[in-house]
């Protein structure tokens, strides 16, 4: 399985916003975007003046790292958008919405999407009764996730659950914390997704 197995925090300075991609450490002052709130590199502290492209390619990044996708698996869910009914940016991040590392992250299972989907990995979580590994795996309207019956006592789940009210209720979810079990009830609604990207700039850099 292709990752990016980079320094995840130099993501995030080069978006210039918190991403919450290494869990817990993004809500301390350990966050190096508390100390140094430019991008990397020794060219990281200049002005920069973004082009017309260079503001729709970070859009798209920011996206991009928000959810842990490469870029080839980014533009295959793209392509896919397009192919579906309503509007492609919002039928985008509804599908990287419905993916099941994503979908244990909003339920609380995980700190961080890069640790839900390593513990998706290593299967810790069963998918309507039946053990699901496959990260992108799409999850349907009804389809009830639970950490098997051997990962209930995982230390990283408890400490996750623990930090999840932090996070919000997410409509489209129904969880149940002591049986560590939820149920995607419907793909959401775009306007209920928290997300700090405008992905009309994504469909225009890809229609180009």
């Amino acid at each position: 399985m292709a990752r990016y197995t980079g320094p995840v925090c130099k993501q995030c300075r080069r978006e210039g916003m918190k991403l919450f991609l290494k869990g817990t450490k993004c809500m301390t002052d350990k966050c190096p975007l508390e100390h140094r709130n430019y991008p990397p590199g020794q060219h990281g502290q200049r002005r920069v003046k973004f082009t017309e492209y260079g503001l729709r390619l970070r859009e798209k990044q920011k996206l991009r790292r928000i959810y842990g996708v490469l870029e080839r698996q980014f533009r295959n869910y793209f392509y896919r958008a397009s192919r579906m009914p309503g509007l492609t940016g919002e039928n985008l991040v509804k599908l990287l919405e419905s993916r099941l590392d994503n979908v244990v992250y909003r339920m609380g299972f995980a700190s961080s999407r890069k640790e839900a989907r390593q513990m998706v990995r290593h299967g810790h979580f069963v998918v309507n009764g039946r053990k699901v590994n496959i990260p992108s795996y799409l999850v349907k309207p009804g389809d009830v996730i639970e950490v098997r019956e051997k990962s209930k006592n995982m230390v990283r789940i408890q400490e996750s659950l623990e930090l999840a009210e932090h996070r919000g209720v997410f409509p489209w979810l129904e969880v149940d914390l002591e049986a560590k079990r939820g149920t995607f009830k419907a793909v959401p609604q775009f306007e209920d997704i928290p997300l700090p990207v405008d992905v009309s700039l994504i469909v225009e850099l890809y229609s180009k």
